[in-house]
């Protein structure tokens, strides 16, 4: 069996989740609406705890996508579900659990860039700090020095965890 070492505990999680959530709102407070995009698919279900707790807080009204990714091929065009047009000219947070390599992110960003958007910021759970590409997490949960051989897992459900392996 191999060896876990336990990074974020269900509560600390759900701790870092209302900071990045307050953190974000002092960035965007005089928004009425925020598009917060979440990469599939924990990054999507990040996004919706992030959403979910906008929402408890404030008057700001966050419009929650999807985009799904090939995380082996970054590159190939990602699909989000909602049409340019819905997020043309909005403020916009890409949400993913784990900042690796940056090549999700980057990817991501690339496409959204195809679009008129008032702001683009990032939020990630945990960034590792192994960036191949100049992408930062703009809100982020926990910087973690890792070697590149080790795996971080967010496991969220009813009661979640981050793991290292």
């Amino acid at each position: 069996m191999e060896e876990r070492t336990l990074i974020l505990s269900d509560r600390q999680i759900q701790h870092k989740i209302k900071r990045i959530a307050f953190q974000i709102l002092e960035v965007y407070d005089h928004q009425s609406k925020l598009v917060i995009a979440g990469i599939a698919d924990n990054g999507y279900i990040f996004a919706e705890k992030l959403a979910d707790h906008i929402k408890e807080v404030s008057k700001v009204e966050p419009l929650l996508c999807k985009i799904q990714m090939n995380k082996q091929k970054p590159h190939e065009s990602p699909s989000i579900s909602l049409s340019s047009e819905e997020y043309e000219d909005q403020s916009f947070i890409l949400v993913d659990d784990v900042l690796n390599t940056g090549s999700t992110l980057i990817y991501a960003v690339k496409h959204l860039l195809d679009t008129d958007l008032k702001l683009l910021k990032t939020a990630v759970l945990i960034d590792r700090s192994h960036k191949k590409f100049p992408i930062k997490a703009d809100f982020k949960g926990i910087s973690l020095s890792t070697s590149l051989h080790e795996i971080v897992k967010v496991s969220f459900g009813k009661t979640s965890k981050a793991e290292l392996f």
